[in-house]
């Protein structure tokens, strides 16, 4: 193993009880890029697909000029960048180039005005047509930023569904509250990328910049997690936790073992994963439960299908001082995800109409982000609890809150913890 990635486990509670019922069993996973990747800078191929419709008029369409020039700078002339712009028409106003000349590019970005309706999918194809243009090798990105509703949903979505297949994840952006998040979302995951809510215009330089960074920082690529579990244990589900929370599922190799693909994994950033296992009894003693391996590629390096390895360790015991000891991070992450899986079930009750459903379970994820010191997130959802209790509705801020911040609970400082 070349040690370009590590591989950690750390479990909820370290003893289990020796019962005669399965136990569920929470195992905690980072995998981190080591400081043989650290100082990998990978090249960029990114497109900024913009919004300059008349509603951006403003603040937001001066942010985003920022936002762009910004972005630029972290650029250089390894990196590609272009520019599509977007009201009812569609307008190349960078076309895909080495970033050679940083002020040329943001001379233009300087020129854009507000102007029009908005008309999303000749945008995106645009936008990949660019992308195709340059720079085999690169780290591709499309950043897709938007205030309001569009026509042809569906075409969006065979177009992020292209994204996907080209291996262009698309950053979906929306500002504001007049757009659809459901859309957006949706693109995002048929692409492989993320969406995110931009609350306030002067928070779009920091996204713009984040996208850049991240790719640059991918140096580790195609990382896939193999867990190989022994007779009696099951997999129930796999969650990432970092960088947001996401519910990965996982595919079938055998009766027990399994794979889940991670993709890229950022230097600095790593990925955290909650596996949630169900396993039979044992008597007391402690035995190998199984092994989690990640497989992965450094292509800058030159190394590809190198592994990472950490066995999964449980011990069974009758002794109640023991079954009294948890590890507090991990069960802290623990009770962020399941406050997740509420919030998640509560927008899904609202959409079947069921109210009184998604009311009790917004309270219930407020108590557990209360308890973990979510006080701004658990601020708006009481809210919102009483918008519902009062219209049977969600506002449109609110709920865009719901669905994005829900997913941004687990943070780096969360990882800190103790070296088994």
């Amino acid at each position: 193993m070349a040690g370009e990635v590590t591989l950690r486990a750390n479990l909820a509670r370290p003893f289990l009880a020796a019962t005669t019922t399965p136990q569920v069993v929470y195992a905690l996973l980072e995998v981190q890029p080591t400081r043989v990747v650290a100082q990998v800078r990978m090249p960029v191929n990114v497109c900024f697909v913009l919004d300059r419709s008349g509603s951006m008029k403003g603040e937001k369409i001066e942010r985003v000029r920022q936002a762009v020039s910004m972005a630029v700078d972290l650029l250089g002339p390894q990196d590609t960048a272009a520019v599509v712009i977007f009201d009812h028409r569609t307008e190349v106003l960078v076309p895909a180039g080495l970033v050679t000349d940083q002020r040329a590019v943001k001379e233009r970005v300087a020129r854009i005005r507000d102007a029009g309706g908005t008309k999303i999918a000749p945008a995106l194809e645009k936008g990949l047509r660019e992308i195709e243009r340059e720079q085999a090798g690169a780290i591709r990105r499309l950043v897709l930023l938007t205030d309001g509703q569009t026509e042809n949903e569906d075409e969006c979505l065979r177009r992020a569904e292209e994204a996907g297949r080209m291996g262009v994840p698309i950053t979906a952006l929306g500002v504001g509250k007049d757009w659809n998040e459901d859309l957006l979302i949706e693109m995002a995951n048929r692409s492989g990328g993320t969406a995110d809510y931009i609350a306030r215009p002067d928070e779009i330089t920091e996204y713009f910049q984040q996208t850049v960074q991240q790719a640059q920082n991918a140096a580790v690529q195609g990382a896939t997690l193999n867990l190989r579990l022994v007779q009696g244990v099951s997999p129930r589900a796999v969650w990432q936790v970092t960088p947001l929370i996401n519910n990965l599922g996982y595919r079938p190799l055998g009766d027990r073992d399994v794979t889940v693909p991670l993709g890229e994994i950022e230097t600095g950033q790593g990925r955290a994963l909650l596996v949630e296992l169900l396993v039979d009894p044992r008597p007391v003693g402690s035995y190998r439960v199984g092994q989690a391996e990640v497989v992965y590629d450094v292509p800058a390096l030159g190394r590809s299908g190198e592994k990472a390895r950490v066995d999964l360790l449980l011990t069974f015991t009758a002794d109640q001082a023991q079954l009294q000891q948890v590890n507090p991070g991990v069960m802290n992450i623990v009770e962020k995800v399941s406050a997740f899986k509420l919030q998640t079930r509560a927008l899904q009750d609202l959409s079947a109409g069921d109210v009184a459903g998604a009311t009790q379970k917004l309270k219930s994820a407020v108590t557990r982000l209360l308890s973990q010191g979510e006080l701004e997130l658990a601020q708006t959802m009481e809210a919102e609890i009483k918008n519902l209790e009062q219209s049977g509705q969600l506002s449109s801020e609110g709920q865009k809150t719901i669905k994005f911040q829900g997913r941004k609970t687990v943070r780096l400082s969360d990882m800190d913890l103790p070296k088994e």
